[in-house]
């Protein structure tokens, strides 16, 4: 590391060593608190980290907050233009009963063989938790609920949720539908980032349809936290949970909670939680936008490496007051070979708290490098033959 980011690390009030390893690592993140919540996590928005976990990998009832999968993938249809907020979906027979007023539930109240706007049905799922409008988009976008759910499970796995699956667009209850906190603190983000014009919806406090004025589900939106969104869940099993997120200085955390006993323990334990997680930690600059953080061999390239950095400011979320050295690592698989282009994606930077990881972001090429010349490709040739040979003797010995 140069002595120039020596002096902004020491001058940003933190230690930290960046190391280039061709190696996988796993970190999760954990803190001196304690929450009634079964299951919850807390994460920092802008840069992932977790700040609280208990039993997030856990697999879970999602009830409602299923829907935030629902709305995510007629989100992504409405970005990608194939509907239109004005197309209307049928509410048909199947949506009506096990989604409308017949059926007791969580209900916008559409009428039967009616025809709503995707942009009426929206607010429907966000605001109203209406079953009848989640089974009416998932019936107008795949033809059927369960040719949607697949969808959704699909969709999961594009997000990177590998333990999730949903077998419904409304979270009723079934036996193999199942999510994990992480997973939905990592949709909740998506969501945020992905559309951020569309996720206004889930801030606002009321929606009339049909004549029926219902107030949003979310307890947040009405306590001083700076909440606006996500989406409550309750059914039997699944006790009461939250998915929710909350901006305070400019800095935006996500939450979620589930299994708790009444809906007042839901709301509390939700403020808590995002309470102390403003309170508790602030974010400190390691890297400006544009410095280099490292560099990668390339293997007969011209340059033989390259300099890495990442996508703007790298900031970090310490626990207030702390002097705890970090440490980081950047991974990629090596080594890379020619062309690299300038803004190619690498690897990821990985920043560590003692055990604790505290930050995960991708780090690009900060130049581009070309085919050398034969004679330079051959001696990296016979580098890495010779390092090969030196790691297969060394796997040997010790095996």
């Amino acid at each position: 590391m140069t002595a120039a980011l020596c002096a902004l690390l020491a001058l940003a009030g933190v230690a930290i060593s960046i190391e280039p390893v061709r190696a996988q690592q796993q970190g999760g993140a954990q803190q001196g608190f304690q929450t009634s919540a079964p299951y919850a996590i807390l994460m920092d928005f802008e840069s992932g980290a977790v700040l609280y976990e208990k039993a997030a990998d856990e697999l879970m009832v999602p009830a409602s907050m299923a829907k935030l999968m629902t709305i995510e993938l007629l989100f992504k249809a409405l970005a990608e233009g194939k509907v239109k907020p004005d197309d209307e979906f049928l509410i048909s027979e199947s949506a009506w009963r096990r989604g409308g007023g017949p059926s007791g539930g969580s209900s916008m109240f559409a009428a039967l063989n009616s025809r709503v706007k995707i942009s009426d049905l929206i607010p429907g799922i966000a605001v109203q938790s209406g079953n009848d409008a989640a089974i009416a988009v998932a019936e107008g976008l795949a033809g059927s609920e369960g040719a949607f759910a697949s969808r959704m499970t699909a969709r999961a796995r594009e997000l990177g949720m590998t333990k999730s699956t949903f077998t419904n667009a409304t979270g009723l209850p079934d036996p193999d539908q199942r999510v994990t906190a992480r997973e939905l603190a990592i949709l909740a983000h998506h969501i945020i980032k992905t559309y951020p014009e569309q996720y206004k919806v889930f801030a606002l406090r009321e929606f009339t349809w049909n004549k029926i004025r219902q107030q949003n589900r979310n307890p947040l939106l009405t306590l001083d936290v700076g909440a606006d969104g996500l989406k409550t869940g309750n059914v039997g099993e699944s006790g009461f949970g939250l998915v929710g997120s909350a901006v305070q200085n400019g800095q935006r955390l996500i939450v979620v909670v589930n299994g708790l006993k009444t809906s007042k323990d839901r709301s509390e334990e939700a403020r808590r939680i995002l309470n102390w997680g403003f309170r508790s930690f602030e974010a400190k600059e390691v890297f400006p936008a544009g410095a280099a953080v490292g560099e990668a061999k390339v293997f007969g390239g011209q340059p033989g490496s390259v300099r890495l950095v990442a996508g703007g400011p790298v900031k970090v979320l310490t626990p207030r007051g702390s002097t705890e050295r970090l440490s980081g690592r950047i991974v990629y698989q090596g080594p890379l070979r020619p062309p690299v282009k300038a803004g190619q994606e690498i690897g990821r930077m990985r920043i560590m708290r003692g055990e604790t990881q505290v930050l995960d972001l991708p780090v690009y090429a900060d130049e581009a490098s070309e085919p050398g010349s034969l004679t330079k490709r051959a001696m990296d040739a016979a580098t890495e033959f010779a390092v090969g040979f030196v790691r297969s003797k060394f796997q040997k010995s010790g095996s």
